[in-house]
């Protein structure tokens, strides 16, 4: 039964039992799907009443939500996009397989699926939609939505949705929750899981000085944000702004502020295969900088000469034993080695045996190498250029991290030269079908994230890998090489430099408030520095619940009902700006250490193992394999709940 409603009261013991969702973007809708799945099996007879809280429509959510530019895409291809677990799934709960968004287009345009589709736009691309198409988040919200119309079908519960924010929770004298909205209703129920996905922040210390200046010398300073939401509406045409950050959250902007304002892209007459930008004389001139100077790789559209090599470094067997074997685990010192040594492999693998033409000795002869010398090593930089005579087809994993470190250039004019020719090299490197080693790398880092998985939640992590290390590997490292741009918008990139619209200003990008009422930036690859009216920090907010945008995950820490990950150790002590969860079943943690007895918590804000609320089809996703294990433990909670014996007792405590 499916209800839209403003807020209901519980009907009291032995009775139904009332769950309520906080966020029903993709980690929420997945979260349901597995809620479903596992009811016959452990809520058989419990009368479920689900409350599904968000201000945004179900199933897209903030993020993914249909009311946003018709040009922000994905940075996934469609046939890497799904919902649905499979055969890959390690989990307790039943499989249900279903359509991959490619999978999912077809069937809608087969008319398998029955889906009516209002905005015309959307339904061209659906129609036009192939398996490497880059789809637009208005249809990937679209797929979203309809696999929240399924999930909720397929649960056999009421569900109640109220289109509102979340303010706080309270607990009441009898154990139950007291859920308060924003609108001023107030849901008692007896269960809750946060689900509420990505958070902003409210503004640091430097990005509140920044935002001061601004209004001191009538500026304009746009602090990190979901570049969807930010206002650039003030940006003047042909005005310099300062963009900080060159990775997604950068490429969006650099879209809405030049294709958004009408520019056009057109095959370029001069240069064959490349791109002209034809101007609409209202862009700006963006001036992008950022720690590494240079834009996110790519998206690989080359595949696979040889066979995926079996892991021989680090793998999940590999993580555990090593995890098992040591009275404490540093990321730098005893895991990134066998991660690089690992990606090494899976590169080399493919241009050995991809690409024979391409090496002077066979792989068998070269294996040893990898086998002897750790990843670093000069000895084996040495047989790597012995034995791979193109330099092209050498992989330094340091250098391919920092590529223009400790680079000089004598003018801005070489910088865009040195810049352009970068990109256009690392465009042709994932592209073309020979240099699909590049696509070796890429495959063994995604599964190395996926085995680092099986131990990130580990116990023996020294303070300074739990609170910097890990995240910063996962957010920058890896995002940096498998989780950049679809290659068109590189070569937009491109187009855009070399009609102006874009300068690049370089690495370890130095931003101040300039005492001459302008913001200035600066790089040591080049002397001089700019000056502009605008700042853009083009990056997404920090992880912080404690000064999160959302008051429900504020209050949480306020009423001790949860706490932020604080690690500590004789080398360092910070906070991971994480919630607190209990590993297994996502119990919330309050501050004086005991699992909350009716509070559960998903996502990017907690401090379980996350990657994605969406997966590639056959990879076992981390979220998924968690969403079906909470659902359980929801469903047997609610049923303990229920028992009129039991009932009382859980309603104050919980088993550690």
């Amino acid at each position: 039964m499916f209800v839209a409603g403003a807020g209901v009261r519980g009907n009291g013991w032995g009775m139904s039992i009332q769950l309520a969702v906080i966020g029903v973007g993709p980690r929420g809708v997945g979260f349901l799907e597995r809620l479903a799945a596992n009811l016959p099996e452990l809520g058989a007879g419990v009368p479920l009443v689900v409350h599904l809280v968000d201000p945004h429509p179900p199933g897209g959510g903030r993020i993914w939500r249909a009311a946003q530019s018709p040009l922000l895409k994905l940075n996934s291809m469609a046939r890497d996009v799904t919902m649905f677990t499979d055969a890959s799934s390690t989990i307790e709960g039943p499989v249900w397989p279903g359509p991959s968004l490619i999978e999912w287009a077809e069937r809608v345009r087969s008319g398998v699926i029955d889906l009516e589709l209002a905005d015309p736009g959307v339904a061209h691309e659906l129609q036009h939609l192939a398996a490497d198409s880059f789809p637009t988040r208005r249809l990937q919200s679209e797929y979203l939505g309809w696999f929240y119309r399924r999930a909720v079908a397929a649960l056999p519960a009421t569900v109640e949705v109220h289109e509102a924010r979340c303010i706080r929770v309270d607990d009441t004298d009898d154990g139950r929750q007291t859920v308060t909205l924003d609108t001023g209703a107030a849901l008692d129920v007896d269960l809750v899981l946060y689900a509420l996905g990505h958070t902003g922040v409210r503004p640091t210390p430097e990005h509140a000085a920044l935002a001061e200046f601004a209004v001191l010398h009538d500026l304009l300073y746009v602090a990190p944000d979901f570049t969807a939401e930010s206002d650039t509406s003030a940006i003047r045409p042909h005005e310099p702004v300062i963009v900080r950050g060159m990775g997604l959250a950068a490429v969006d902007l650099t879209v809405l502020l030049t294709e958004g304002r009408g520019g056009r892209f057109v095959p370029s007459a001069s240069l064959p295969g490349q791109l002209d930008y034809r101007p609409s004389a209202r862009e700006p001139h963006l001036l992008l900088g950022s720690r590494r100077g240079v834009p996110y790789h790519s998206k690989i559209s080359s595949a696979l000469a040889a066979p995926r090599p079996e892991p021989r470094y680090f793998s999940a067997a590999i993580a555990r034993e090593l995890a098992d074997s040591r009275h404490s685990l540093d990321f730098r010192a005893d895991v990134w080695p066998l991660i690089a040594a690992e990606l090494q492999w899976g590169y080399y693998h493919e241009l050995f045996v991809g690409h024979p033409d391409r090496v002077r000795v066979a792989w068998e002869a070269f294996v040893p190498f990898l086998d002897r010398y750790r990843w670093d090593s000069p000895r084996l930089r040495a047989a790597v250029d012995a034995a791979v005579p193109n330099p092209v087809d050498r992989l330094d994993l340091a250098a391919f991290d920092r590529p223009l470190a400790g680079l000089r250039v004598g003018s801005r004019e070489e910088l865009q030269d040195t810049l352009r020719y970068y990109i256009g090299l690392d465009l042709h490197a994932r592209s073309a079908p020979e240099h699909s080693a590049t696509l070796g790398l890429f495959t063994s880092l995604l599964y190395a994230l996926f085995d680092l998985g099986s131990i990130v939640d580990s116990p023996k992590w020294t303070a300074r890998s739990r609170a910097r290390d890990l995240p910063e590997w996962g957010q920058n490292f890896f995002s940096f090489v498998a989780s950049g741009p679809p290659a068109h918008r590189l070569d937009e990139l491109l187009a855009l430099s070399r009609a102006g619209v874009v300068e690049f200003l370089g690495p370890d990008l130095v931003v101040r408030a300039d005492a001459s009422g302008h913001f200035a930036a600066s790089s040591p690859i080049v002397d001089g520095e700019v000056r502009a009216r605008v700042l853009v920090d083009a990056r997404l907010p920090p992880t912080s619940v404690r000064t999160s945008d959302s008051e429900a995950l504020r209050s949480l820490i306020e009423s001790g009902a949860g706490c932020e990950e604080v690690v500590s150790d004789a080398r360092f002590s910070g906070s991971t700006g994480r919630l607190v969860v209990r590993a297994g079943d996502a119990r919330l943690v309050r501050s004086d250490g005991s699992p909350h007895p009716r509070r559960f918590a998903i996502g990017p804000y907690t401090n379980a193992p996350f990657v994605g609320a969406f997966s590639r089809p056959g990879t076992n996703a981390v979220s998924f394999r968690e969403n079906d294990r909470v659902a359980r433990a929801v469903l047997e909670l609610a049923a303990a709940i229920s028992a009129p014996t039991l009932g009382v007792a859980l309603a104050t405590e919980v088993p550690a």
